[in-house]
């Protein structure tokens, strides 16, 4: 569950500080939900490709969860991703800062339901409000263009390390609201799934939708671009790359990867 916390009133530090997210994911819902002169810092992977921040969201001062760096930051409230709060959070609190972790969310309802506890959290519930019916709405659109598209064609989700996503997961909710039928999760997938050169093997997909090949974690394996298994679902289907800054998480861009999903699916069946 999404949480806030806050220390009693007289154990409160005072503090001038703004928001700070100490997570990518993090990141991505203090943007959509408050205005960059409240933001104090962004999480150190702010300036990588990884992110969407925009230009001047990059040029703010970097935060990590070690609880050290963030006290430096003198926070108003730091944000933490799903599970991530752990000590830092723990020590933050007892020192009377305040601090929200995100709740774990692999569909568009965690979504809204982060939108909405975060938007309680920062005092910014009217933005969290119009933040979600217009998720609702860009959602309800993509419905409409499914059902004037018809067919749905399939649609297999493949990592730069080889991994897929079966049922449950963010990016199959993604697949879903764009009209698609995911794969992985036909063929009896629930969860992320590791590298599986078998499973490669046997799936079959009119759309391959790849990402993190070329705008990824630092380090990330490349085996999807060398193995023949992989190779046959890249070179033999219709690829599409998602970039990786609209879904490190279930967060507020995850619409934008399915729309460019259905946008995929559009052109596939004008071909079709």
């Amino acid at each position: 569950m999404a949480s806030a916390s806050l220390a009693p009133a007289q154990e409160t530090v005072s503090s001038q500080g703004g928001v700070v997210s100490a997570s990518l994911c993090g990141d991505s819902y203090v943007l959509a939900l408050e205005p960059g002169s409240n933001i104090s810092a962004l999480s150190w992977q702010v300036d990588q490709p990884v992110s969407a921040a925009p230009d001047w969201a990059r040029q703010l001062p970097r935060a990590w969860s070690d609880a050290g760096r963030l006290f430096a930051l003198d926070p108003g409230i730091v944000v933490f991703g799903a599970g991530e709060g752990g000590r830092s959070g723990a020590m933050l609190e007892r020192s009377g800062y305040r601090t929200f972790e995100l709740a774990w969310a692999e569909d568009f309802e965690g979504v809204r339901a982060n939108l909405s506890a975060l938007g309680r959290a920062l005092g910014r519930e009217a933005a969290a409000i119009e933040a979600v019916q217009t998720l609702n709405g860009r959602l309800a659109d993509l419905q409409r263009r499914t059902d004037r598209r018809g067919a749905a064609p399939s649609v297999a989700y493949l990592s730069a390390s080889g991994a897929t996503a079966g049922g449950g997961t963010f990016v199959d909710a993604a697949i879903t609201a764009a009209g698609g039928l995911n794969s992985a999760a036909q063929s009896g997938v629930n969860g992320w799934g590791r590298s599986d050169p078998e499973l490669a093997l046997t799936l079959e997909a009119d759309i391959i939708l790849t990402s993190y090949f070329t705008d990824g974690f630092t380090g990330t394996l490349s085996r999807a671009t060398r193995h023949a298994a992989y190779r046959r679902l890249l070179d033999g289907a219709w690829r599409v790359d998602i970039a990786s800054a609209d879904w490190p998480c279930a967060g507020p861009r995850l619409i934008d990867a399915a729309e460019a999903i259905a946008e995929a699916l559009d052109e596939w069946a004008q071909r079709s």
